[in-house]
């Protein structure tokens, strides 16, 4: 990667980031329509009714991949890729 004399970056230097495919688990559970807000979100998932791949699992930022699953209250869903 080149610099100019001043550290910056110059037009043509691109920064290649991990392409990760994930999405946070209440952030998902929004997006399903399972809770309304972040803050219901965080009380279902540290009252440990929701399953991540058949595990209870309290950690709200936790990363949900293509292929895992998610069980609350009876209904099951399963991450896929947005494919971008």
């Amino acid at each position: 990667m080149s610099t100019n004399p001043q550290g910056d970056l110059s037009p043509d230097d691109t920064i290649a980031s991990p392409a990760e495919d994930t999405i946070a688990l209440d952030m998902f559970l929004k997006l399903a329509n399972v809770v309304q807000s972040g803050g219901q979100a965080k009380h279902l998932i540290q009252s440990g009714v929701v399953l991540v791949n058949g595990e209870v699992e309290v950690r709200r930022g936790r990363k949900l991949r293509p292929g895992d699953s998610v069980e609350v209250n009876g209904e099951q869903f399963v991450i896929e890729s947005d494919g971008l």
